[in-house]
């Protein structure tokens, strides 16, 4: 599923194909998009940059227009050469960017717009959020501010929370959690400055480690390359734990229900 790694990564992908090519065709069935403010058709634009923020897609046009996309749970950016077959259906195609070399098709993307480049910094969907993890300069003293605010939130809440620290999900969240030893029902203000610095270096550690380019294609957060190790505990319920033997559990948290995972033996919940 989406976090802040494949969208970094997927940027980059568009980087490295679409930067300083022009647009020779542009189709969308999303309304939203239907039209662009200044009424310059998007074809004919030049593609300047493709980046990430958080779990925010962001592709810059000549112009000033910025293409911005959120993929949820089952959105994807594919590129494909001119009269390459598609992995996915046509249907399910909801913009297409068409250049001389690269084809850039967004399956199943639920959010996409059109903002200009000057509003970025307060256009609420991208102003909200924390400091992006995925990007190695992140303000790393206002993601441990705010996370040493959360007060007596649950940590497992805390890391979803964009607002806090941006592109981390459910996988990487119960990830770090196993990898720091921390039951996701620990309030936040109980983790002390060296649990919150510990929580938020794992966090950003698992999170580029898989955006990087040379990374595995499937997210891995054990360093075990055997099929079916990659992860610690995400989708394990009922297994035994990969340290100690433990039976993995699993609850779903929160006002989404989004389902964590963890052990109880090495991520212990602590006595009030």
């Amino acid at each position: 599923m989406p976090e802040g790694d494949t969208i970094a990564r997927a940027a980059a992908a568009l980087q490295r194909a679409l930067a300083g090519r022009v647009v020779t065709a542009f189709a969308t069935g999303l309304a939203p998009l239907a039209r662009v403010d200044d009424d310059t058709p998007l074809a004919g634009r030049t593609i300047e940059h493709c980046r990430s923020i958080g779990k925010h897609l962001l592709l810059a046009f000549s112009g000033g227009l910025v293409l911005r996309t959120h993929m949820r749970m089952h959105g994807a950016w594919h590129l494909y050469r001119p009269g390459e077959r598609w992995r996915r259906p046509a249907r399910a195609a909801r913009i297409r960017l068409d250049t001389d070399a690269w084809v850039a098709v967004a399956f199943d993307v639920p959010v996409a717009e059109f903002v200009r480049d000057g509003d970025l910094h307060r256009h609420r969907p991208l102003a909200v959020l924390g400091p992006d993890l995925a990007n190695p300069s992140f303000d790393r003293a206002d993601a441990l501010a705010r996370i040493a605010a959360s007060g007596d939130r649950a940590i497992g809440e805390v890391l979803l929370d964009q607002r806090v620290i941006a592109g981390i999900g459910n996988v990487l969240r119960s990830e770090t959690l196993f990898v720091v030893g921390l039951h996701p029902e620990t309030p936040a203000m109980r983790l002390g400055s060296s649990g919150v610095t510990r929580v938020l270096d794992t966090a950003a550690e698992l999170l580029q480690r898989n955006a990087r380019a040379d990374a595995p294609p499937t997210r891995n957060t054990t360093g075990r390359l055997a099929p079916g190790q990659a992860l610690w505990v995400y989708q394990r319920t009922g297994q035994p734990c990969r340290r100690c033997g433990a039976t993995v559990r699993s609850a779903a948290r929160g006002l989404e229900a989004r389902r964590v995972y963890w052990c109880p033996s090495c991520q212990a919940l602590p006595e009030p």
